[in-house]
């Protein structure tokens, strides 16, 4: 990488108008919660009714399972006001579940013995909800539902408009707009790939799982250590939810998806869509009168693609996320490989929000050459390894053909960040990026900071298994919501969206007209061709 690049570019947004507005770029978060009980057992109820439709609302939605909530902020330029939301979804929710239910702390799921254990979630009997459901069939089907069942945290992002031209005055590109900032986000997402690693050191926080956990992945693996009774753990990892025991199948892994430009993406994500898969073939798709799986393609459709940082555009309805892409553009980034943090009510802090910004823009003004599928390779292996031995001293990863300790690379890429957050510090009153940076440091130079060495120190302080460990956290953090409940306009405003998302899925499921399998037929009739 080419150092004088990323700080002449540092230099060229300094000395513009806009430099002030470098910490203005748009900031989301979807956090998904699995509810569960208050003697910890995963919910067995139905999403409940006064929290609105999942199909519909907003902000309050399922994930996988009926059990598993995933709560969504809107864009804000300021964090602060991502984060505040956040905290209001949160109340109004506890204060609509019922007493005996809370949402779950913890990324990594307890609370069942079986997967039939774990509730696919439903969305009612309009086209759209069922083929919700039969996707979420067809995953059960082809990876079993406890891996459905991790939960997660996403970082949505997109760059300040006003700083457009100036980038691409900086970088001499004479293309449309469109286009530059579509390249410019894959720049960015191929970067966050080749460093991504450094996400999961600071910020992992699933070291430890509970027995039935694998039990229902297969066997527990030779190299885990049992804990504590029902727990097993690998002594360095940082986060087993993007490790080969979480968000990994054999079938994936083989799967090559091109992020060197918005042609490339789109057309290997589209082959995957597109193409058959024999194992997929033997489950069947409509068994009987019974839907299995939407199709036996190697991915049903591209959400199923399991990647940790996604291109997003907003696409209408019915229509396929790649012809969005191929149609308008990139419009954010979505960085998909966070933890919950069982330490913070909310599963993440303002500093930690500040640091991803900052990182991402990091990610995106450094030099960030195409990749290769054996560099691609290389990545896999270097996210592999810290997600299972992230603070081993003696872990080294490979950078450009050489191994390099992870500590070492840390450190670097962290003293290359501190002109940048003091560029974005300049126009405020604060040096909030530099704090965020600053704490961010003391955790490379002292691992057992991290939230991964926290928790296993915790279990085996206080000696207790990691659903007990889950189910501690997750009262506490119930009981700081239920203790000051939503009041006033808020109030007002998500009863109204309640309200509002049920009359929308009444009507969606009125209005329609198209059997389901003229829908499937008619939904899949798209293709990578189809851009008008």
């Amino acid at each position: 990488m080419n150092a004088g690049h990323f700080i002449e570019r540092l230099e060229q947004i300094a000395r513009s108008a806009n430099a002030s507005s470098l910490s203005r770029g748009l900031k989301g978060l979807e956090k998904e919660s699995l509810r569960i009980t208050t003697d910890g057992r995963i919910a067995q109820s139905p999403h409940p009714k006064s929290l609105g439709s999942a199909l519909t609302h907003p902000h309050i939605t399922t994930d996988y399972s009926e059990a598993l909530l995933e709560l969504i902020t809107p864009p804000e330029a300021e964090s602060r006001s991502t984060l505040d939301f956040l905290d209001a979804i949160h109340r109004f929710v506890h204060q609509r579940l019922a007493s005996n239910e809370i949402a779950l702390a913890t990324s990594m799921p307890c609370g069942f013995e079986h997967d039939d254990d774990i509730p696919i979630a439903r969305y009612g009997t309009s086209n759209i909800g069922r083929m919700k459901y039969v996707y979420r069939m067809g995953l059960a089907y082809r990876y079993g539902r406890a891996m459905q069942a991790i939960a997660g945290l996403h970082f949505n992002y997109s760059l300040p408009e006003g700083l457009w031209p100036i980038l691409q005055e900086a970088w001499e590109d004479t293309r449309p707009l469109r286009s530059f900032q579509s390249d410019t986000y894959f720049s960015l997402i191929r970067n966050l790939q080749r460093y991504g690693w450094l996400l999961l050191y600071l910020f992992g926080a699933s070291p430890a799982v509970c027995k039935a956990f694998l039990a229902c992945r297969g066997e527990v693996p030779p190299e885990f250590v049992e804990l504590s009774p029902n727990t097993y753990c690998l002594p360095y990892a940082t986060s087993l939810r993007m490790s080969d025991i979480g968000y990994k199948n054999q079938t994936q892994s083989n799967l090559y998806i091109s992020c060197n430009n918005l042609e490339e993406y789109v057309a290997s994500l589209c082959h995957a869509v597109e193409t058959p898969h024999p194992p997929y073939q033997a489950i069947g798709v409509k068994v009987g009168n019974e839907y299995r799986q939407l199709n036996a393609n190697i991915l049903q459709i591209e959400n199923e693609y399991y990647s940790s940082v996604r291109p997003k555009q907003i696409a209408e309805r019915g229509e396929k996320p790649t012809i969005a892409l191929k149609r308008r553009g990139v419009r954010y980034v979505e960085v998909r490989a966070l933890d919950l943090n069982p330490y913070e009510p909310l599963g993440i802090d303002l500093e930690q929000i500040h640091f991803l910004e900052a990182f991402l823009l990091y990610c995106l003004l450094q030099d960030s050459p195409p990749l290769s599928r054996e560099e691609n390779q290389t990545i896999q292996a270097n996210l592999l390894a810290t997600a299972q031995r992230g603070r081993d001293p003696a872990l080294t990863l490979s950078r450009n053909g050489d191994t390099i300790a992870l500590r070492q690379w840390a450190e670097s890429i962290s003293k290359e960040m501190e002109p940048l957050c003091q560029l974005l510090d300049a126009s405020l009153p604060t040096n909030r990026y530099q704090t965020a940076l600053a704490q961010q440091q003391a955790r490379i130079e002292d691992a057992n900071l991290t939230p991964s060495a926290r928790i296993l120190s915790e279990l085996r302080a206080n000696e207790e298994s990691f659903a007990a460990f889950a189910l501690r956290r997750s009262t506490q953090h119930a009981a700081h919501f239920r203790d000051s409940p939503l009041q006033g306009e808020r109030l007002l405003q998500f009863e109204h969206l309640s309200r509002q998302s049920m009359q929308e899925q009444y009507r969606v499921e009125a209005e329609d007209r198209m059997n389901f399998d003229d829908f499937l037929e008619h939904y899949f009739s798209q293709t990578c061709q189809d851009t008008t």
